[in-house]
C-alpha cells in the first residue's frame, strides 16, 4: 500500500480503512490531505482485493472542515480562488466515492463540519458516535456549502431542512441526523469503531458486483446530475470571492468578533 503524511491506511478482512490523520488540527482539510485522500480512495476503488472501504478520522473529531489557517491561492485578477481546489481535488473525491464499484462506509465522531459533512454524506452508509454532530458553517463567513453537500441534503431530507442547515448554520446532533435519515445508525462513542469495522467486513464478504449495481441505480435515480451540480457549486462559490460579506466574514472569524454582513 502507498504511504501518506496526512492519511493512514489499515487493512481489514476484505476491506480497507482510510483514516484522516491530522488529529492536532481536528483533521481539517488542506490541499495536501485532499490530494492524498483522493489517491487513497482511487487506489482502493480500483483494487479488486478491496471489497469495501471505511473512512474514519483520527483524534477527537472526524473533521473540522477546511483548514482556515491554510492560505488561499489567488486568481489572475488577484481575488481569492474559492473554486480551484474544489475542481481539482475536493469534487473529484466526492465523485470517486459515488462511482466506486463497492460499498463506502463513513464513521464520524465529534465535529463533522464543512467539507467533512460533504465527505460523510458521499458515503453509502454513515455511522455516527453519540457525540457526533454535523455543521455547515459556510454562511457564517459569507459563502455557500460545497463539495456536493447541498444536492445530498436536498435529495435526502428535502429543501426545507436542507435550507435550515445551510442558512442557519446550526449544529445537527447525531440523534436528530438519524431521525432525519442522514445517518444509518448511532452508537456510543466507545463502540463506534468496532461497529464500523464489523459493518465494513460484513459488506466486504457480500456480493460486490450486486452492491456495485445497487449503487449505480441509486445514483441514477437520486443524483443523476451530480457532476453538473458539483460544477455549479464551484462556479457559484467563486462568485463570493470579491464580496464584502466574504471579506467581513473571514475577518470576523480571525479576529473572533461578531460579524456584520451588509448583503454585498
Amino acid at each position: 500500500m502507498p504511504t501518506y503524511e496526512t492519511v493512514r491506511l489499515h487493512e481489514l478482512a476484505g476491506a480497507r480503512r482510510i483514516e484522516l490523520h491530522r488529529p492536532d488540527s481536528l483533521n481539517a482539510w488542506t490541499p495536501e490531505m485532499g490530494r492524498e485522500l483522493l489517491d487513497a480512495l482511487t487506489t482502493a476503488a480500483e483494487d479488486p482485493e478491496v471489497r469495501a472501504i471505511l473512512i474514519t478520522g483520527a483524534g477527537r473529531a472526524f473533521s473540522a472542515g477546511a483548514d482556515v489557517k491554510n492560505a488561499r491561492e489567488l486568481t489572475a485578477d488577484g481575488a481569492p480562488d474559492l473554486s480551484g481546489r474544489l475542481r481539482t481535488i475536493y469534487n473529484p473525491i466526492i465523485s470517486t466515492i459515488r462511482q466506486a464499484p463497492k460499498p463506502v462506509i463513513v464513521a464520524i465522531h465529534g465535529a463533522c463540519a464543512g467539507l467533512g459533512v460533504s465527505l460523510a454524506l458521499a458515503g453509502d452508509l454513515l455511522l455516527a458516535a453519540d457525540d457526533a454532530y454535523l455543521l455547515l458553517a459556510f454562511a457564517r463567513i459569507g459563502v455557500m456549502p460545497d463539495g456536493g453537500v447541498l444536492p445530498a441534503l436536498a435529495e435526502r431530507i428535502g429543501l426545507t431542512r436542507a435550507a435550515e442547515l445551510a442558512m442557519l448554520a446550526d449544529k445537527l446532533p447525531a440523534e436528530r441526523a438519524h431521525e432525519w435519515g442522514l445517518v444509518t445508525a448511532v452508537h456510543p462513542r466507545d463502540e463506534l469503531f468496532d461497529q464500523a469495522v464489523a459493518l465494513a467486513e460484513r459488506l466486504a464478504a457480500g456480493p460486490t458486483v450486486a452492491y456495485s449495481s445497487i449503487k449505480t441505480v441509486l445514483a441514477a435515480a437520486a443524483q443523476p446530475r451530480l457532476d453538473e451540480l458539483l460544477t455549479l457549486e464551484a462556479d457559484l462559490q467563486q462568485r463570493h470571492a470579491t464580496t464584502h460579506d466574504y471579506a467581513e466574514g473571514r475577518a470576523a472569524f480571525v479576529e473572533k468578533r461578531p460579524v456584520a454582513f451588509t448583503g454585498r
